[in-house]
C-alpha cells in the first residue's frame, strides 16, 4: 500500500482545514483570514507541539477538495474521521475567527459557516454564543 494514496490527518490538521476552508470558501483569501490562522497556530495551545510547516500541505488538500464535484463532503469526512468530538467547538470556533477576521462575512462564508454547524452538530445556542464572540474579539471602530 502506498502512502501517496491516504494522507491521514491529525486533530490540529483538521483545525486547520476547516480555518483555510473558510477562508477560501468566498473565493477571495484576505491577508487578514491568513493572518488570523498564523496567529491561531502559533498561539494557541491545541497547536502547541504542530509543525507550522504542515499549513501549506493542508491548505493544498483543501484547495484540491474544493475543486472536486463532492470536495466539501470529502473534507467533512476527513473532519469526522480525524477530529475528536470535544475539538467539533473549538473547530467551528476557529472558523467563525478567520471569517470575521476581516470584518465582514460574506455569503460564501456564511454557506459554510452554516455547513459546519450541520456537519459537527454544533447546538444553535452553542454556535450563537462562538459567533458573538468571534464578532466581539473582531469588531472595529
Amino acid at each position: 500500500m502506498s502512502q501517496d494514496v491516504t494522507h491521514p490527518l491529525t486533530p490540529q490538521d483538521c483545525l486547520v482545514a476547516l480555518m483555510v476552508a473558510i477562508s477560501a470558501s468566498d473565493e477571495n483569501i484576505r491577508t487578514e483570514e491568513l493572518i488570523e490562522i498564523q496567529t491561531s497556530v502559533n498561539s494557541l495551545p491545541i497547536f502547541g507541539e504542530y509543525d507550522f510547516d504542515r499549513v501549506t500541505v493542508v491548505s493544498q488538500t483543501v484547495f484540491d477538495l474544493f475543486e472536486q464535484e463532492d470536495g466539501i463532503a470529502a473534507l467533512f469526512g476527513l473532519i469526522r474521521d480525524n477530529l475528536p468530538e470535544a475539538l467539533y467547538e473549538t473547530a467551528y470556533a476557529l472558523a467563525c475567527d478567520v471569517a470575521a477576521a476581516d470584518g465582514a462575512i460574506y455569503e460564501g462564508e456564511i454557506r459554510l459557516l452554516e455547513e459546519i454547524r450541520y456537519e459537527l452538530n454544533i447546538d444553535r445556542l452553542h454556535a450563537a454564543a462562538i459567533e458573538r464572540g468571534a464578532r466581539a474579539r473582531h469588531i472595529t471602530l
